[in-house]
């Protein structure tokens, strides 16, 4: 029965008590009494002034009234009765229960007529105009504007302190009274608007690895549409790393199932007349081309995932320079390689120089491999990198599938394939674009790549 009744004006159990709504019906119960409380202790110290000053009033203009009526007794009584000595008192009022208890004092602190409800000594406070508290009363005192006499009218605090206590508890109880009330409104409140949280965790709950759509419920306020976006940005992320995953080892197993293959052929006819020399170069140049293939494919993998892709200035002709130091260094490619840049200011973009050397490395292997005679490495203005051979290039129907992954275009040679796959993979991340043309502009035969970038 106890535990039923705490549920319901938001106190949750143990196990409960984190709960959201819980925490949020607490907090609101104890903000909403908090200011309550404030708001009656507010209205008390305003409804005590305005008491005080309404009684306060009530004296002034009885003393006012009755100062007259009270010197005309006083005369009256001292006429009828010479010898008698003060203070005089006044007959009984006609309703005992709401006499007017008043005191005649003289200039020399002496009563000289009192009401029959008064006490009979003087009241202890200052003969001066104005308002005194002597406990239990509250005393207004006047002076008469002609004679020697002051006029003292008391009202008990009592009566003060019973109207203020009475509002007070008019305040309070009701607040007692209508906090649970509160408190079970708050939490069925506070559970309606924390439903659509349920929901947005419901949505997340339920993604896993074969599920990774974007989180997406309608009528989402403007707090919880962020989390359900930044969630959907992860899953974003996260999809696009598991498709990378599934795509190198889709790549790995079909591009190095041949060069292991061979290798392996290789090896065991070696094995089988007694390594040969032919058969062991055999075998060497297959594992070559099977590191060849791998670091093709990390390559591939990397560009895809676009991990730790920078944005950072890149000076084109110290780039292409880089790059064709390095082809320069063979002794059979130092003959065909050209480098040409322009004799104005170096180029500069914007990306990521790793990436982008990788991708001006494949299409120079490109190159060197399928063309024939000279190879030229070219950076135009306004940014763009070019590659160019001089080999019989490709047909236009082979031109539409070049960047095709695993594209074979004969039987003699591996297809441009891996290679521009890697370099579209890569310029698409830099938010570049790659044109293949073939043959190049103003040339009989070849092929030209281009990687057009955005200045800097």
């Amino acid at each position: 029965m106890k535990l039923g009744l705490m549920q319901q004006v938001g106190f949750e159990p143990l196990g409960r008590r984190d709960s959201l709504a819980g925490r949020l019906t607490r907090t609101l119960i104890v903000w909403v009494g908090g200011v309550w409380l404030l708001c009656v202790l507010g209205v008390v110290w305003y409804v005590d002034r305005e008491i005080n000053h309404n009684f306060d009033s009530e004296l002034i203009e009885v003393s006012h009234r009755m100062f007259d009526m009270a010197v005309h007794e006083l005369d009256k009584l001292q006429s009828e009765n010479p010898d008698a000595r003060p203070p005089l008192i006044a007959p009984r009022q006609l309703y005992p229960t709401d006499a007017v208890i008043y005191q005649v004092v003289s200039l020399h602190e002496q009563v000289m007529l009192r009401s029959a409800e008064a006490p009979i000594s003087a009241f202890d406070v200052p003969l001066a105009a104005g308002f005194a508290n002597a406990e239990p009363w509250r005393i207004y005192t006047v002076r008469h504007p002609t004679r020697e006499l002051f006029f003292q009218v008391a009202d008990p605090l009592d009566e003060r302190r019973t109207a203020l206590n009475r509002t007070l508890f008019g305040l309070i109880i009701p607040l007692g009274a209508v906090l649970p009330l509160l408190a079970l409104v708050l939490r069925n409140v506070a559970r309606n608007e924390l439903r659509v949280l349920q929901q947005l965790a419901g949505e997340i709950e339920q993604r896993s690895g074969a599920d990774l759509r974007p989180i997406q419920i309608p009528g989402l306020p403007k707090e919880l549409r962020s989390v359900a976006d930044h969630v959907s940005q992860l899953l974003e992320r996260l999809s696009q790393a598991l498709d990378v995953e599934r795509a190198l080892a889709a790549n790995a197993a079909h591009e190095l199932r041949t060069p292991l293959a061979a290798a392996r052929l290789r090896l065991q006819t070696a094995l089988d007349h007694d390594l040969k020399h032919d058969d062991v170069r055999a075998a060497l140049d297959a594992l070559q081309m099977l590191g060849h293939r791998t670091e093709k494919l990390l390559q591939l993998s990397r560009a895809e995932s676009g991990a730790s892709l920078t944005r950072a200035p890149i000076d084109l002709v110290q780039l292409a320079g880089t790059v064709a130091q390095e082809f320069w260094q063979d002794p059979r490619v130092n003959e065909r390689l050209s480098l040409r840049v322009p004799d104005s200011k170096a180029p500069v973009t914007l990306g990521d120089v790793d990436a982008l050397a990788i991708a001006l490395r494949n299409l120079v292997e490109n190159a060197l491999r399928y063309g024939r005679g000279r190879v030229v490495v070219e950076v135009l203005e306004p940014c763009t990198l070019a590659v160019r051979d001089f080999g019989p290039g490709v047909s236009a129907e082979q031109l539409r599938t070049l960047q095709h992954r695993h594209v074979r275009h004969g039987s003699d040679r591996a297809g441009y394939g891996l290679g521009l796959s890697i370099v579209g993979t890569i310029v698409d991340k830099l938010g570049a674009r790659l044109e293949l043309s073939s043959p190049p502009s103003g040339a009989p035969s070849g092929f030209e790549a281009r990687i057009v970038l955005r200045p800097a």
